[in-house]
């Protein structure tokens, strides 16, 4: 009797154990911010808690369409303001807004809302990855290893290396924040399309890290997709 109780111990304890290979998957938030935001300081310090998590791949995206207003974003890029409108046309919004929050290339959530994002979080890894992604650095040289879930429809995937600083300090001077030295948490400075993917083949390549900002890797489908899998360039 004290066995079969013993043996039943043991069969719970491996049940609740994670099944090796099933590592909770990295989720990306996206804020679209701009300094010139009176709305985006609490938004802006909350990425700062998201960027301190293992398990989410905060972003930090500046806007250009808010410098008109008397303080132009010293991180800002028309590059960002365009994925950002792309996110919109994908989901049929007919506008764009700050601070705003993307959660894995899908839903859109205001950037001050932080339970929303974190259920939105949570809800995303309660879901099977669609792909693996793993990451070798190797000096400035970055090697891409990814395969396909099984399961996963095949569709074109777009391999993205973003680049990031960790921390910025900016003192704005004019607009709607003026007065405020506000902090900032990755902040991405560049987007490069690395290739395609079409998922049906493992994905293998090199990249080349440049400068000392950080790096990570992002699957998403084309055209604003969604994404499968981000990891960092560690």
């Amino acid at each position: 009797m004290r066995r079969s109780i013993a043996l039943v111990f043991v069969m719970l304890a491996a049940l609740a154990k994670p099944v090796l290979g099933e590592e909770r998957p990295t989720v990306v938030v996206e804020l679209f911010t701009s300094q010139g935001c009176s709305s985006c300081p609490p938004a802006d310090a909350f990425l700062h808690e998201l960027a301190a998590r293992e398990d989410v791949l905060a972003l930090g995206l500046h806007v250009d369409y808010w410098d008109y207003i008397g303080w132009k974003d010293v991180f800002g890029h028309a590059a960002f303001s365009e994925r950002q409108r792309a996110y919109a046309k994908a989901g049929g919004r007919r506008s764009v807004y700050t601070p705003q929050m993307i959660i894995n290339g899908q839903q859109h959530v205001v950037g001050n809302h932080p339970q929303e994002v974190a259920a939105l979080i949570r809800r995303h890894q309660a879901q099977p990855p669609e792909a693996r992604l793993r990451l070798t650095r190797e000096g400035a040289q970055l090697h891409v290893a990814a395969e396909a879930d099984s399961r996963a429809p095949a569709r074109a995937v777009t391999v993205l290396l973003i680049r990031f600083l960790p921390e910025a300090v900016t003192d704005i001077k004019r607009g709607e924040n003026a007065g405020k030295q506000i902090s900032y948490a990755n902040i991405v400075t560049e987007i490069v399309r690395l290739q395609t993917w079409d998922m049906r083949a493992p994905l293998r390549l090199t990249a080349q890290l440049g400068g000392t900002a950080r790096a990570a890797v992002v699957l998403q489908g084309q055209n604003a997709g969604p994404i499968l899998a981000a990891a960092l360039a560690d």
